[in-house]
């Protein structure tokens, strides 16, 4: 099992907005980034756990957990003409993205800030915290513990 970070923008799609889509989760498009899509379409396996991280807001930071329940798959955006993610580019026969099903898993009661998480000397070598700009990155299992452990505590 991988884990990884999903970056999220909360009044577009926040862990509230997963919730309400149960285990079966929501299709999660839109990644328009070479590095991302690429862990997306080579890495990302079902049952590998994922933080649901809110970005661009006043409350930047880890909200929960979610879970993949589909392996990658053509970003149906890509192929739409009304999509702010459609690439004229791309074809159904020679797709340029994909995309990923995620189910929810856990809303945590409080949302770990990247405040918080920059302070930990613990997570000073994890992505986020040192160029933490990919909408998907992975979290190494030591760093994901010790980020359960912290939940635990703030």
């Amino acid at each position: 099992m991988n884990y990884w970070l999903f970056k999220t923008e909360p009044d577009e799609f926040s862990i509230d907005d997963l919730a309400k889509t149960g285990a079966d989760g929501e299709c999660w498009e839109g990644i328009r980034n070479y590095q991302a899509r690429n862990f997306m379409r080579d890495k990302v396996e079902v049952g590998d756990k994922v933080f649901i991280y809110h970005s661009s807001c006043k409350d930047v930071g880890i909200a929960g957990i979610g879970e993949i329940v589909k392996e990658a798959f053509p970003d149906p955006f890509q192929f739409n003409p009304t999509s702010k993610y459609y690439d004229e580019k791309s074809t159904e026969e020679n797709p340029r993205w994909v995309a990923v099903q995620v189910g929810f898993v856990e809303k945590f009661d409080r949302l770990i800030p990247l405040s918080l998480l920059k302070q930990q000397p613990q997570l000073e070598d994890m992505i986020l915290v040192n160029r933490g700009r990919l909408s998907i990155q992975p979290v190494e299992e030591k760093h994901w513990q010790f980020i359960i452990a912290l939940r635990n505590k703030t």
